[in-house]
């Protein structure tokens, strides 16, 4: 997974630590010292010894208690003084030319033009704020510091769906799937079948691709090797009525989710669009879930944007991550809707799917 991004940023990281130029800056700082005091010898000749009376000794030694307390209340005398202190870090005129070719691999694995160039600033910026520790490489530095900035370009905030479903009262959990043609929403609805029963939760189909017979046989296979009931009508039919008629099917029935397919259709084609819209307007969905291609790479992240601006996304799930070499699906989506990948899809079977996790997704790459 991910091999020839990994491929080019290994090669990135090799070249760019053999032509990061290194420079020294000498800098005066004031700090604080402390002076060590010189003692004068106050030793006195003894005293005759007198016999005391108790209320001498008593005077005497509440005398010395005070002389102990005033001592140990005294501060210590500090000088300032300047000292030199030598900062080592890359250079600006050798990280432009460095972070150019980081720019180049990013966009050569479809990572989005908008989120390589986040990305690039970003490891930009911590290189320059950041010095070199003592025995650090320039290609350590700039590896952590590109490992970073990827890593805050995945801070999207999460989303628990069986939390989500177990919190909801009065009715069904309606999860609408939508996306292009061919990008596997149907597949995908079986495998979320597959991971709710797991967990004890029922579930329902809902057949709203009416645009195509064999979709709405492919997902009735789904359902019956599942075991899993669902609403559907003929081709032609009113999506948005299908999937009404499904979540009052659900609600009858007290099953707790009702898995919500649409067409696939493209976020160009205004009356598909439309249509879409009408069944978010109808159904009012709980949860809706753009299902991407990941080997599309960067259009993923487009086609995602898009849908989101139409009819608002709550999360993502990218199919055949398993065969994905780039990875710029998986890096770039994210950011350009500011929803979460929440699976992965891993390959043909209903158990193939996998909860997506940001920092696996970081190891991965720079494994």
């Amino acid at each position: 997974m991910f091999g020839n991004l990994k491929k080019k940023l290994k090669g990135f990281f090799d070249k760019a630590g053999k032509e990061a130029e290194t420079e020294e800056v000498e800098e005066e700082v004031l700090v604080e010292e402390e002076i060590e005091e010189i003692k004068e010898d106050t030793k006195k000749k003894p005293k005759e010894k007198k016999k005391k009376s108790k209320k001498d000794a008593e005077e005497e030694v509440e005398e010395e208690k005070k002389t102990e307390d005033s001592k140990a209340e005294k501060p210590r005398k500090k000088r300032s003084i300047l000292k030199k202190i030598t900062r080592r870090h890359i250079s600006e005129k050798s990280l432009d030319s460095i972070l150019w070719e980081l720019e180049l691999a990013l966009l050569e694995n479809d990572v989005a033009k908008e989120v390589t160039e986040r990305i690039t600033e970003d490891t930009k910026e911590r290189l320059l704020e950041t010095d070199l520790k003592k025995g650090e490489t320039a290609e350590k530095a700039i590896t952590s510091a590109l490992k970073a900035a990827i890593e805050n370009t995945l801070e999207v905030g999460d989303l628990d769906i069986i939390e989500k479903i177990r919190e909801k009262e009065g009715g069904p959990t309606l999860i609408l799937f939508v996306g292009f043609n061919g990008s596997g929403k149907t597949m995908t609805i079986g495998k979320f079948a597959q991971v709710l029963q797991n967990k004890g939760i029922s579930v329902l189909m809902a057949a709203g691709d009416t645009f195509r017979a064999a979709a709405i046989e492919q997902l009735d296979v789904h359902a019956k090797a599942l075991k899993v009931p669902i609403v559907k009508q003929q081709r032609g039919s009113d999506a948005a009525a299908v999937i009404y008629d499904a979540v009052e099917h659900a609600k009858a029935k007290g099953i707790d989710v009702v898995l919500g397919d649409t067409a696939g259709r493209s976020h160009a084609d205004l009356n598909l669009m439309d249509e879409l819209k009408k069944v978010v307007r109808v159904n009012n969905p709980d949860i809706t879930i753009f299902v991407g291609d990941s080997l599309t790479g960067n259009d993923a992240a487009e086609q995602a944007k898009s849908f989101n601006e139409a009819v608002g996304i709550d999360a993502s799930v990218l199919t055949k991550a398993d065969c994905d070499v780039k990875g710029g699906a998986c890096i770039s989506i994210s950011h350009m809707t500011e929803k979460p990948i929440i699976y992965l899809g891993t390959g043909q079977g209903y158990e193939d799917i996998e909860e997506f996790n940001p920092d696996w997704l970081v190891e991965k790459v720079f494994e």
